[in-house]
């Protein structure tokens, strides 16, 4: 029976490691956070939705919910690659959330765009921070956060679409 090597770091790696970790955390743990607020709040507004064009906001919504929830699991599932945990519980997401409020109820399909539009706005601030405060820290993370702003900006975009005149 073979074993696999043993691998070891020095002790200087294990302290950079740490340091990338714990930067990457810091950076991306609030992306995750302002993203499953975008997965609840998106999905409120997507049941919520009322007016002629209700059939393609609430199918668009659908998307907007599924992306930003796979985003959120790439930055999480980065953080705790590197070995640390992430916070999103509800009440953490609750309380720590850059995002807007969102009414309740019933809304017209322009005002559930709208809504959606400046929760993706707040959520992209975040990502933004991110991504230059990661340039210094760990590539890989910054590689994660460029490609949920794209991502992101890109949701945007099919949604102000139907505000325009």
């Amino acid at each position: 029976m073979t074993t696999a090597p043993k691998i070891t770091e020095a002790p200087s790696d294990l302290a950079a490691s740490h340091e990338i970790a714990a930067g990457a955390a810091q950076f991306l743990s609030p992306v995750v956070r302002d993203l499953e607020a975008l997965v609840v709040n998106g999905k409120h507004l997507h049941w919520h939705v009322r007016g002629v064009g209700f059939q393609q906001i609430h199918e668009l919504l659908d998307g907007v919910v599924a992306h930003a929830q796979e985003y959120a699991d790439t930055a999480a599932e980065r953080i705790i690659a590197l070995g640390l945990p992430v916070d999103s519980r509800i009440g953490t997401v609750a309380e720590k959330s850059s995002l807007p409020e969102i009414a309740d109820g019933f809304q017209p399909w322009e005002q559930t765009v709208a809504a959606v539009v400046g929760q993706i706005d707040a959520a992209l601030v975040t990502v933004r921070e991110a991504i230059k405060g990661l340039d210094d820290i760990d590539l890989s993370s910054q590689d994660i956060a460029i490609a949920i702003e794209q991502g992101l900006t890109k949701d945007r975009w099919l949604l102000q679409a139907h505000l325009a005149s």
